[in-house]
């Protein structure tokens, strides 16, 4: 049987880049003015409805973080996006740093949801 050797996950294999380096410049791209902007005015267009959320908020999200990751390898499409999240989420869980910064890239795009009092299954998420 295969035991001992530790299996490190290589999803995409042909590109070197660390994660952590593609995911600072991503949040970096985010935190740009004229992408800050683009995306309040997507916030603004879709007023806290989660399905406009989707529809206005979505498209510029994608769009800013394919234009990061296309210069690592990336595909410059919806796929080049989905491969990179996949990537993230499969470092997430042995990475702290990816975890944490995965999350405030979220935090960036995604609206602070706002649960219904039945969504108390996640009250101990919150961080103080």
């Amino acid at each position: 049987s295969a035991s001992g050797g530790r299996v490190v996950p290589h999803p995409v294999s042909r590109v070197p880049v660390s994660p952590t380096a593609v995911l600072a410049e991503v949040i970096k791209a985010f935190g740009a003015p004229e992408n800050a902007q683009r995306i309040e005015e997507a916030r603004d267009n879709a007023c806290n409805d989660m399905g406009k959320m989707l529809q206005f908020l979505l498209p510029v999200a994608t769009q800013i973080q394919q234009d990061v990751i296309k210069a690592y390898g990336f595909s410059n499409d919806g796929e080049g996006v989905l491969k990179f999240a996949r990537l993230i989420k499969s470092y997430e869980s042995q990475d702290p740093e990816i975890a944490s910064m995965s999350g405030k890239l979220k935090a960036m795009f995604l609206p602070p949801m706002t649960l219904p009092p039945h969504g108390a299954g996640t009250a101990g998420v919150a961080t103080s």
